[in-house]
Order: structure tokens, then C-alpha cells, then sequence
């Protein structure tokens, strides 16, 4: 057991707070302050101070499990890896590489992000890679690369939040998923700024508005077009700057003036008044931001939605300028450099397309292998898990408990049974593992080194605090252990600075170059912001003000806080416009399913609820699921606080307590997703996928209410 106290960050969400920690003498550790991190300068919700209860032997893995007359026992790790090899062999000896498919997580630090993405190319030669990230800002990645040319969540730090004028939060409930983050948003306020918040619910964060937007779910995309629309009319349109920074505006403009205040308002339900107000507000101030999250990002027209709010802020100048521009709100604790460096299905580490050649030949040459024996982009994650039983007949799966959190889960389910082989490589048994053919057990963050991507776009080192349990072994050393045992015995080494020293040299070149970040230089600064390349006069990062770094002199790039200050990452340096125009959702109410459904987070619970359901102190905070409906739609079913209530979609049947209030549309439930059985929200969602970023539609889909009598 090491005897100091180990700087380090949050195994959770995408803040990646920091904290330190202090070993205990019962093997686990103590949280403590870490006041001199910006993000959350000491600051911790309840899922961060209670960490470290997941560490505890009661509640994780210790040993490896195999299934044994439909049972799972446990095993040594040698007849664990040896069952597991025997599986992967025969069935790409009967089906071929495809056939194998592998599914990761948000939450695998970027060294086995990396590792993962490479060891299902070149050792196992298939397309058939995606992870859960694909669940949470594909979109908005996908709508920041067509008007931006490069995709980071945040192309500022969070620190300018609250020196700007005002900022248009949507679909984000901050004041739950990210507590620390809301004190940015009250300083802004305190200094003068104004925030609205465009959310179907009266959420803790919308309490905080200035302005409070409540559209209708899956209308969007329409609000942020008739905004757009009175920016027009009213003159508001920064014209020298579309005409120097943009190209696309004629079109855009034609689109947006097809959705006239009166039109949206019958649309989005959001009154004509309210709308004139928010342009006010948003275009009055020198400086404004949009922040988006998974409210307009989970819908089948989540790109375009989220590129609404793009052009809006380009139309009023407000990209690519001090305390300006659009931004993200990840959500997962490395989901940004979790799809970065090459667990997403079309990508290559550093950001690089996998049907690029020029992109093929780098990577390749890195990993020592023919460009040609690299296989093509494979399917999105919900196709990717469709297809489990099929075409995919074995599974490899890191860090995702897609029982609980895919779309359909039912179906999801059932294709993960239907497997030959599902492996699941996890800190707990979670409902996915709990359905393996075999389970190892890993890892976890204070047992561990290893490098992580903020939402910010700064890339952090979590530290090693304590010596994992006997039994338990890092990701690095399983995919090793599996390459070595499917003839591949070079190229996948087990210590996380050897990796990242391998991922700087793929990454160099691409759109996130990490090449210029060091473990040496993670350790002595609060984290790098990417783009950094090796060479400190690479004029593709040089675009943004630099942090302060070690090397004054220019012999160390000193990091890219802020993106896009001189030019966008296109090839004109010019921003993109794309014009689009509202759509209705995928599926609409209609006389058998007459109510809308949206899902959601609790602050106790995060994602899955695998490791947080494990805590006593969150789960008393927060117990289970619940049906959130106005008191209107209550008085219509007959249902009382706390009756439970049956949500029936036509995926499936959810059943939880009533939990009546005015903070919610009456035409909409809400229900957190956190939970699996009878309250599964997941098993009644909707997977029709975006066209582009081939994001699942999570966020609105039809359902009707039935009391559920005892």
C-alpha cells in the first residue's frame, strides 16, 4: 500500500473533477480535496465523495467466471483466457473476422481505448468495432466536423463560461449530471450574464434560467430554426462576419425563414413572446455561447438539430471569437478521447478517418503492419448489437452494460443470448456480464495509470493510488494475454506510458495530435488541451491562445484551449453553414400511444447504474425508478404519488412509482434510465438512428399510461 497522497481525478463523468486520494488501511481509499484542479477547485457531487466504495471486494470481481451448466463459476485466469481464445478462433475460423465483434466503453482511459481498437484490427481483422459513446455526443461530433472541420466537446475551457454574456444551455440538466459544473453558471449570472435553458422539464438547472424554454420533445430543431428566423428579421445578423468567416449562409438563411415564430410555436409549444425574448437576450451581449447536450443530440435528427444551433451562432457571429461559440457537454468520463483514437467504427487514432488512405498508411506503419490488412469502417452501435446472433456470433466487450443502456433493451438482450460466445471484461457483474459466457475481472480508476479527454478537451493523468486485488488485472494485460494467445506476441505492451508514447506517435499528423503530450508533462500541469503536436510552430494548433506551459520559448506547444480564435479546421479556414429544416420525430403520438416519453439522469445515479447501485449512500438518495407525469395526465389515469404506473411502448413494458408534478409538460413522462428490470426505461425506447452520426433516438418516442391495480 503506497503511503502518500495521490493527486488524481473523478472515475465518473466528463468534468474528471479532481481529487486526491489517501490509502486506508483496509485496502481501499479516502477522498479528499483537490483545490487546485479549475474545474471543480475542490468541489465534489455525492458519485465522486463515494468513489471509492466500488473498490471494496464486497461488491466487485475478484476472480474470473465461466459459464458451467448455465451457471457461472469461477476459474482460474488460465482457463478463463483459454476458453475464451478457443471461441475466438473457431468462430473466425467458421465465419470469418466479422463474425467477431467488439464493444467499448466511454469510460476506458484513452491508453485502452487505444489498445482496443487495435487489437480488434490487427489481431483480430474485423470491421466490427463501436462503443457506448455512440450513445452519447455522436451527433454533435458529427455536426461540429460539417460546420467546424473538427470535433472537440468544448472549444474553450469551462472557465470563460461565466465571463460571457449569455449562454443558451439545451437539453442539459447540469445542476444533476454535473453539479461542480453549475457554479460556472452562477458566476455568469453573477457577473451580469443571463442563461436560458431549453429542456421539456422545469429541472434544478432550468430553475436556475433566467429564461426557461420547455419544448415539446423531439421539436429542436424547429426552436433553434425559429430563433434563427428572428435573428433574420430583426436585423441581428452579423453580416461581416458570415461574409469574412463563413460560406453556406444563403442557404441556411432560406431554410430558417420556412419556420416563422407562429409556425414553431405551434410546433415547439414555446410562445411566440418567449422566442422574441431569447434572441433578445442571446444577441444584445458582446460575447455568447450554445451549449448542447443529449436532449437535442438522442434524436433520429440529431445532427441536424444540433447544427440548428450551430448556425444560429455563426449567423450572429458567435463562433470562433473570444468567449464565443458552440460547444458540447460530453457526458461519459473519457468519451471524447474514448471515439478519438480508434473504438469508434470508422475511425483511426488522432481523429483519422479508417477509409482514408493517407490515415491507413500512418496508423499502419506505427502499428508495423500492411495498410491493406487494416479492415474497413463496420457498424454503428446499435447495428453493431442488432446484428449480435447473425452476422456477429461472438462478442469482446469493455466497459458497457448495454442491457440497461442500449435502445430496445429487450431486443439487445436477447441478441446477447443468442451469442456463441459473449465475453465481458467489467469491475462488477453488471447485467450484461451477468449474461457472459465468461467474465474477467479488471482494473479500476485508483488501481490504475492511465490518461483520460475531459469535455474541455484536456487530457488529464488519472494516477495509480493503491495495488488492485489478487485476481484482478488491468485490460492492458488481458488484451495482451488474448494477442499473445491468438499468435500476436509484439505490439501490445501492458504499461500505460508505453501505450500513450505509441498513441502520440498515431495521433501525430491527425486532428487530435496528442504527439506533444508527455505522462512527464500531464504530471506537472493540470492537463493539455489538444491539438498539441511534438513541433511547438505546427500551424494547425497555433489557432487558439495558448495555456501556460513549461517551454516560453517555443520548444514545447504549449496546448490549444481555445479552438477556431483565426481560422476553422477546414481547408478555406471558413466555418460551414448547413442548411437543414425541422422534421418530425421518428415516431409521433398517434390514438394507441397519445403520450411522449423522454429519458434522463438522477444526480445519485450515473449511466448504467452498474457501480453507483452498488453504493449505500446513493442508492438511499435515490432508490429505484419512477414515472415523473404533470398532474393533469395523473388525474386522466387515476393515479396517485407513488402508484405505480405502466409505460407501454411498442418495444416493450415499464412499470415504476408515480411521481406527480408541474415541472414536467402534460403531454410528456420522464423516466431516468438508470435501472434494469421491470423499470427499465431502456426497454421502451426507440433505436431509429440518425442518418449521419447513427445516434439512437432516446430521447422522445410514444407510449400510453395504464394503472396498474393491485
Amino acid at each position: 500500500m503506497q503511503n502518500s497522497v495521490t493527486p488524481t481525478h473523478c472515475p465518473y463523468c466528463a468534468l474528471q473533477c479532481g481529487m486526491n486520494l489517501t490509502p486506508t488501511p483496509d485496502g481501499t481509499v479516502e477522498v479528499g480535496e483537490r483545490t487546485d484542479f479549475p474545474v471543480n477547485r475542490g468541489a465534489l457531487c455525492g458519485k465522486g465523495r463515494t468513489a471509492p466504495a466500488v473498490l471494496s471486494s464486497r461488491v466487485r470481481l475478484t476472480s474470473p467466471l465461466v459459464r458451467s451448466g448455465g451457471t457461472l463459476v469461477p476459474a482460474t485466469w488460465d482457463e478463463a483466457l483459454d476458453r475464451i481464445t478457443e471461441g475466438l478462433r473457431r468462430t473466425r475460423t467458421e465465419y470469418g473476422p466479422d463474425a467477431v465483434g467488439v464493444f467499448g466503453g466511454g469510460g476506458l482511459t484513452n491508453e485502452k481505448a487505444y489498445t482496443l481498437g487495435k487489437f480488434a484490427r490487427v489481431v483480430l481483422g474485423t470491421s466490427q468495432i463501436d462503443y457506448n459513446g455512440r450513445f452519447c455526443m455522436s451527433s454533435a461530433a458529427a455536426a461540429g466536423t460539417k460546420a467546424f472541420g473538427l470535433d472537440r466537446g468544448l472549444p474553450f475551457p469551462l472557465e470563460d463560461i461565466p465571463k460571457t454574456g449569455c449562454v443558451i444551455l439545451v437539453g442539459s440538466n447540469l445542476a444533476e449530471t454535473m453539479p461542480p459544473s453549475l457554479r460556472f453558471f452562477t458566476e455568469l449570472k453573477e457577473n451580469g450574464g443571463t442563461l436560458i435553458v431549453v429542456d421539456p422539464r422545469r429541472t434544478r438547472t432550468a430553475e436556475q434560467a433566467d429564461l426557461h424554454l420547455a419544448p415539446r420533445p423531439g421539436t429542436d430543431l424547429a426552436l433553434a430554426l425559429g430563433l434563427l428566423h428572428l435573428v433574420v428579421a430583426e436585423g441581428r445578423v452579423d453580416e461581416e462576419y458570415v461574409e469574412r468567416r463563413t460560406v453556406g449562409w444563403e442557404d441556411a438563411r432560406a431554410a430558417a425563414m420556412a419556420h416563422w415564430p407562429e409556425y414553431v410555436e405551434r410546433i415547439t409549444g414555446v410562445p411566440v413572446p418567449q422566442l422574441r425574448e431569447a434572441v433578445r437576450m442571446f444577441c444584445e451581449p458582446e460575447a455568447a455561447m450554445v451549449l448542447t447536450a443529449r436532449g437535442p443530440e438522442q434524436q433520429s435528427k440529431g445532427t441536424d438539430t444540433v447544427g440548428a444551433w450551430i448556425n444560429l451562432c455563426l449567423a450572429t457571429g458567435r463562433a470562433g471569437r473570444p468567449l464565443s461559440g458552440y460547444g458540447c457537454l460530453t457526458g461519459q468520463g473519457n468519451g471524447q478521447g474514448g471515439r478519438e483514437h480508434g473504438q469508434k467504427a470508422d475511425q483511426l487514432p488522432g481523429y483519422r478517418k479508417l477509409d482514408d488512405p493517407a490515415a491507413r498508411r500512418h496508423v499502419a506503419e506505427v502499428w508495423g503492419v500492411d495498410p491493406d490488412s487494416l479492415p474497413g469502417p463496420g457498424r454503428s452501435a446499435y447495428e453493431l448489437l442488432d446484428a449480435l446472433g447473425t452476422d456477429v456470433r461472438a462478442l469482446l466487450l469493455m466497459g458497457s452494460n448495454p442491457v440497461v443502456s442500449a435502445p430496445r433493451a429487450g431486443h439487445v438482450e436477447e441478441r446477447l443470448r443468442s451469442l456463441d460466445l459473449l465475453v465481458v471484461c467489467d469491475v462488477v457483474l453488471s447485467e450484461t456480464a451477468a449474461q457472459a459466457d465468461v467474465v474477467l475481472p479488471v482494473t479500476q480508476w485508483a488501481e490504475e495509470t492511465g490518461t483520460t479527454t475531459s469535455l474541455e478537451g484536456r487530457v488529464l493523468l488519472r494516477r495509480r493510488a493503491i495495488t488492485p486485488p489478487d485476481g484482478v488485472r488491468s485490460d492492458l494485460e488481458v488484451l495482451r494475454e488474448l494477442a499473445d494467445r491468438l499468435g500476436v506476441e509484439k505490439g501490445f505492451p501492458t504499461d500505460p506510458e508505453e501505450v500513450f508514447e505509441e498513441l502520440r506517435r498515431a495521433s501525430a499528423g491527425g486532428l487530435a495530435d496528442y504527439s506533444g503530450i508527455t505522462y512527464r508533462r500531464l504530471a506537472e500541469e493540470n492537463g493539455v488541451f489538444w491539438p498539441c503536436p511534438a513541433d511547438s510552430n505546427d500551424a494547425r494548433a497555433a489557432d487558439g491562445e495558448p495555456q501556460d506551459g513549461p517551454a516560453a520559448d517555443g520548444a514545447v506547444h504549449p496546448g490549444t484551449p481555445r479552438l477556431f480564435l483565426d481560422r476553422f479546421a477546414t481547408p478555406d479556414g471558413r466555418a460551414r453553414f448547413v442548411a437543414v429544416s425541422h422534421r418530425a420525430s421518428a415516431e409521433e403520438p398517434d390514438a394507441e400511444y397519445p403520450v411522449l416519453l423522454t429519458t434522463g439522469r438522477v444526480v445519485a445515479q450515473y449511466q448504467s447504474g452498474a457501480q453507483t447501485r452498488r453504493v449505500e449512500e446513493l442508492n438511499a438518495a435515490a432508490p429505484g425508478p419512477f414515472v415523473e407525469l404533470h398532474p393533469r395526465l395523473a388525474a386522466r389515469l387515476g393515479a396517485a404519488e407513488g402508484d405505480p404506473v405502466a409505460v407501454v411502448s411498442r418495444r416493450g413494458r415499464a412499470v415504476a412509482p408515480a411521481r406527480i408534478t408541474t415541472a414536467i409538460r402534460p403531454d410528456t413522462v420522464f423516466m431516468p434510465f438508470h435501472w434494469p428490470g421491470e423499470g427499465r426505461a431502456n426497454t421502451l425506447t426507440n433505436p431509429a438512428l440518425d442518418p449521419t452520426s447513427r445516434m439512437p433516438e432516446f430521447k422522445t418516442c410514444a407510449v400510453r399510461l395504464e394503472a396498474v391495480r393491485s
